[in-house]
């Protein structure tokens, strides 16, 4: 669903921009209070893995292909304002390096696919969460509803952005039907992805789980015969809080070979917006974008490199190395900014 130039008017995409970055503020703010130990080692992690599956396209329909939006998946792992920055992280890379989605179209992209889907689909997390029986198993099916519903919410908010600001003399109405009805089958692709990887991750490291806090059930001890809850004091076993570094690797490996091997077999049709767009003439005043004859990136394909499988594998390990490294380390400036907003002030000599 990456917008590119030319589809949304100046003023409305300037609109977007000024939402996106007082969307972006709030997050860093609420950021703080969601990064801690856990969580921010792992957010930067989320950030490249999301890259790297949106570089797997999945067919959904004849001639169309849809991949991973990740406003669900950021926001179930790792908090919903530090998952709204996760996927403007991933935007932000796909403009600049691969020219995938535009740059005056960036507030769109940001608005759509990181704070619609992950406020939509976090919403409905948490909601479901309440009335669903406090187990793990719940908090997979409540994240595959979330994040099916979250792929047709962004379709409804780009068709409302382009009623304000399309380019084109498109009736509105058949591009809501179009959109819709596309990304409701794009969405069971997400909900799949999503809840394969909540649900793996909270198989081996709940804690981890920014969403299933509190919800993880108590050990339990059978004594006389009976199985009982531990105690809460109980700690939990130095194994399970020293292995962040194997969940760590584990998620960085499982991204490179996601981004540099197995994207080569991806669906090569145009994914749910591109299509739409075809069909129903939105695309007619697309722009070029800015940085697709200067970046060595563009197309996800490295230059000058003839062997297509090797340049979009590189292109796809290189997205993936600069994407946890940016926002590996925005999330640690946050952090730390968390640690010194929250250190006690000195006391003046005298009082």
């Amino acid at each position: 669903m990456h917008v590119p130039d030319g589809f949304i008017n100046a003023p409305v995409s300037a609109v977007t921009g000024v939402v996106a970055a007082g969307a972006i503020a709030v997050s860093l703010r609420g950021a703080r209070r969601e990064l801690d130990e856990r969580t921010a080692p792992l957010a930067g992690l989320v950030a490249a893995f999301i890259f790297a599956v949106q570089m797997l396209n999945f067919p959904v329909a004849a001639g169309t292909s849809g991949h991973l939006l990740g406003g669900a998946l950021a926001a179930i792992l790792v908090g919903p304002y530090t998952g709204v920055l996760c996927v403007s992280v991933v935007l932000l890379m796909q403009g600049i390096l691969f020219a995938d989605g535009g740059l005056t179209a960036l507030g769109v992209n940001i608005t759509d696919m990181a704070i619609v889907t992950t406020v939509v689909s976090y919403a409905l997390f948490r909601g479901l969460v309440k009335v669903l029986p406090r187990t793990r198993r719940s908090i997979t099916v409540a994240s595959f509803v979330a994040a099916l519903l979250s792929v047709p919410a962004a379709a409804v908010a780009f068709t409302l952005i382009y009623a304000v600001g399309g380019t084109t003399d498109i009736a509105i109405t058949k591009v809501a039907t179009a959109m819709i009805g596309v990304h409701v089958l794009i969405g069971i692709g997400e909900a799949v992805i999503t809840a394969l990887t909540v649900g793996a991750v909270v198989a081996v490291r709940p804690d981890l789980v920014y969403g299933a806090r509190g919800l993880q059930q108590r050990l339990k001890l059978r004594v006389n015969g009976e199985l009982v809850d531990t105690p809460a004091a109980i700690p939990a076993p130095v194994a399970a809080r020293s292995s962040h570094r194997k969940v760590w690797i584990t998620g960085l490996v499982t991204s490179l070979v996601l981004a540099g091997f197995v994207s080569f077999y991806a669906s090569a049709s145009p994914d749910g917006l591109e299509k739409v767009a075809k069909d129903k003439g939105i695309d007619a005043k697309t722009e070029k974008h800015a940085t697709e004859d200067s970046s060595p990136l563009a197309g996800y394909g490295v230059k000058d490199v003839s062997d297509a499988r090797v340049s979009g594998g590189l292109a796809g390990v290189i997205g993936v190395g600069v994407t946890v490294v940016a926002g590996t380390g925005v999330f640690w400036a946050v952090r730390r900014r968390r640690t010194t907003d929250s250190s006690p002030t000195s006391v003046p000599e005298g009082v």
